[in-house]
């Protein structure tokens, strides 16, 4: 072999890369000590970038195309290897490949819980997973903040830190979004969204990285703010508490005078319809009327219920079972002060005539 045939296998002609892991991100191109020669090719591809190092500094950056290597191109190459007028020897660079095309279907998710103030229930603790895209929009930041000088960069070396920096950014993109709990763990595909202009500026800013798509798949909550989110459901189904009362109340009144369903039911149940079909008599005939006999006794007054009929004055207890409804409805709407009663000791009294004009009011 001759010197000349030893001395041009020496010079790089063609610089190029085809990238078959499909997890690479970026790559080092192998020079082995050998020379690139003055109006070598460069080929980069579509989805790739190739990013020129030399002397440690970031130089030239070149888009898909195929490229010839010469003064005119490489300006900043140029400068920093002191060509001013050109150069027709062989010069040494290092030359790095990024893969620019979308990363897809990227796991994310919290390891702890995530602390927040919300509006409606103070502070509390979120866990969320989900998937993101991302692809590399500056190659010297790139290489600068998560790749170094790594000849072969894949995925798996970032996952992890790509992971907590999400979750980071995301905690602070959520809290400063203000968005309460209750619409994070329902409103996903929504959040998700909105969330990209204010986590973008970090990803880029800090990786040089975008992220074309972030998706939150679950949102959690403690198990005690679960229970108070379905209370909550359950009174926006109920609407209005006293309205409600009222509706059980008539309901129950209707059901005492049907002796089919009286007799399915819980004898305390029945004995409260009896009672409220009574107190309606009385007040349709203007005094109190004889009750069928029974054996039943109120549970708190130990009334019967012809006797608990006739009263004037009943108390919460009373009122509750002779309405068929609990104690609890019951004081809530005195609480209310839609149901009026007086407060006689620690006990409280309601009359009669209060209970005619909560009925019909």
């Amino acid at each position: 072999m001759s010197l000349l045939n030893i001395i041009k296998k020496q010079l790089i002609e063609v610089i190029e890369w085809t990238d078959d892991s499909r997890d690479t991100l970026s790559y080092r191109w192998p020079d082995e000590d050998q020379e690139i020669k003055n109006g070598a090719q460069l080929i980069v591809r579509e989805s790739q970038q190739v990013q020129f190092v030399a002397a440690g500094q970031y130089a030239d950056l070149f888009q898909p195309g195929k490229h010839t290597l010469s003064t005119e191109n490489i300006p900043v190459l140029s400068t920093i290897m002191g060509w001013k007028y050109g150069f027709e020897s062989p010069f040494k660079c290092d030359i790095y490949y990024l893969n620019t095309r979308l990363f897809t279907g990227n796991k994310w998710g919290t390891a702890n819980p995530v602390m927040m103030r919300d509006r409606d229930f103070g502070v509390v603790r979120l866990r969320a997973f989900g998937t993101y895209d991302f692809r590399i929009v500056e190659p010297a930041k790139f290489l600068k903040e998560v790749a170094g000088t790594d000849q072969n960069f894949r995925l798996d070396e970032f996952a992890d830190t790509m992971r907590s920096r999400i979750v980071s950014v995301f905690t602070e993109a959520l809290a400063r979004a203000g968005v309460p709990a209750l619409d994070v763990a329902h409103r996903y595909a929504e959040l998700g969204d909105a969330l990209l202009p204010l986590i973008n500026p970090a990803m880029r800013e800090k990786y040089g990285l975008e992220i074309t798509s972030f998706v939150l798949e679950n949102v959690s909550v403690p198990p005690e703010v679960e229970q108070a989110i379905d209370k909550r459901s359950s009174m926006s189904v109920i609407g209005n508490l006293n309205d409600y009362v009222k509706y059980q109340m008539g309901v129950a009144m209707g059901q005492g005078g049907e002796a089919g369903a009286a007799a399915t039911m819980p004898a305390q149940m029945a004995m409260g319809f009896g009672m409220a079909q009574e107190m309606v008599r009385s007040m349709q005939g203007g005094g109190a009327s004889q009750a069928p006999a029974t054996s039943a006794t109120s549970a708190t007054s130990g009334a019967s219920p012809a006797a608990a009929a006739g009263l004037e004055v009943f108390t919460p207890e009373q009122a509750a079972q002779l309405l068929g409804v609990s104690v609890e409805d019951v004081m809530a709407s005195i609480n209310a002060g839609d149901l009026k009663a007086r407060k006689m000791g620690n006990a409280w009294r309601i009359a009669k005539s209060a209970l005619e004009a909560f009925l019909h009011g």
